[in-house]
């Protein structure tokens, strides 16, 4: 069988990643990488017997599909010369900085007869994956990814950089448009929101709230969804499912608890999830999700068949994300439209939450 021959653009935190598990897939030919680093490039080149490139338009006609890991701003510029030349692609994401880069995009893609696949890598978790073959219809959900400041896609505000994620897995699992956003948003760093969080009402009558924080001490990704089948949790970093449903005895008689006296109160209590909910808890496979999303993209460029994640739910991700964008940036901290306003406008600080540690030593 013919080997396809691919190059990654971007050899940087997570394109080097690309190069490494490319260069072992034994149908794939890693014909070379590309950095405007070029010391970063032909570091990763040695170490995977590719060539090194500065630029990427001598790969143009070397190539049968590429990944492009360059930072946001630039997905547009490079993967236009691509798609124009009808060279499937694997793009991470966001696709594009904004909706209207990402439709051109999509529609170069269909206008030339390329795959066009986006990296939201959280689809090939396994418990997400887990959680989408289950009769489930999430009407409540809560969703929260949070984690320190890492110094990566710095050209991007936090809904663009984490919230994404969470976008694109909520259309996946809802089936259904947006009616209406609210968000709220907070620079720490300055330049872009940091933090965010917004409610999401569908067209099917599902609501849900996501927050996203580069600024937190602590790292959490969870997704904690209500339905009438039950309730389910996803940690997509331990890649556990947790499920809850009735029993067969509640699903018939149902459970009032004030209706019965206090002794019956007491042992619901007790046997609230041995009796009256059963509860189960799947450990995801030890599977590296990258390696599963780039397996994809390699059989769709071979079979011609369509991606997990194409390049229209990467568009319909961009186009909620841009109405979040847009809530956040109206919302005013006083109530006024002449106070402060958006991510970068706060009200001025009233004091302090504490002493500083210097004060404290001294105490």
């Amino acid at each position: 069988m013919k080997r396809i021959r691919i190059a990654v653009i971007g050899v940087g935190h997570l394109g080097k990643e690309h190069a490494r598990i490319l260069a072992g897939l034994p149908d794939v030919e890693l014909v070379g990488v590309v950095d405007v680093n070029h010391a970063q490039a032909e570091v990763i080149a040695h170490r995977h017997n590719t060539q090194a490139f500065s630029d990427y338009w001598p790969l143009l006609n070397l190539v049968d599909a590429a990944c492009i890991v360059v930072p946001t701003s630039y997905h547009l510029t490079v993967a236009r010369e691509f798609l124009k030349r009808g060279i499937p692609l694997l793009v991470e994401k966001p696709l594009a900085r904004t909706a209207a880069e990402a439709g051109e995009l999509v529609d170069l893609a269909a206008k030339h007869g390329a795959i066009l696949q986006v990296g939201h890598i959280e689809r090939f978790n396994p418990a997400y994956e887990d959680l989408c073959t289950r009769a489930f219809q999430p009407k409540m959900i809560r969703v929260q990814r949070i984690g320190p400041f890492t110094g990566r896609s710095a050209d991007v505000g936090v809904v663009l950089d984490l919230m994404i994620h969470d976008i694109d897995l909520l259309l996946g699992l809802v089936q259904a448009g947006v009616r209406s956003v609210d968000a709220v948003g907070m620079s720490c760093f300055g330049g872009h929101e940091d933090v965010a969080s917004a409610r999401l009402h569908f067209t099917n009558g599902c609501v849900a709230e996501l927050t996203a924080s580069r600024a937190s001490p602590m790292a959490a990704r969870t997704m904690q969804l209500w339905g009438p089948e039950g309730y389910a949790e996803v940690d997509f970093g331990s890649r556990k499912l947790a499920l809850v449903q009735p029993s067969e005895e509640v699903r018939r008689h149902g459970l009032d608890p004030a209706r019965l006296d206090p002794a019956s109160r007491s042992r619901i209590c007790e046997e609230l999830f041995t009796r009256h909910f059963e509860m189960l808890t799947i450990d995801g496979k030890a599977q590296d999700q990258l390696t599963c999303e780039l397996q994809d993209f390699v059989t769709c460029v071979r079979t011609g068949q369509t991606p997990r994640v194409s390049g229209k739910d990467g568009l319909a991700a961009l186009d909620v994300a841009e109405q979040i964008l847009r809530s956040l940036r109206e919302h005013t901290w006083d109530g006024t439209l002449a106070g402060p306003k958006g991510p970068l406008q706060l009200p001025a600080p009233s004091g302090l939450l504490f002493a500083h540690r210097a004060d404290q030593e001294v105490a």
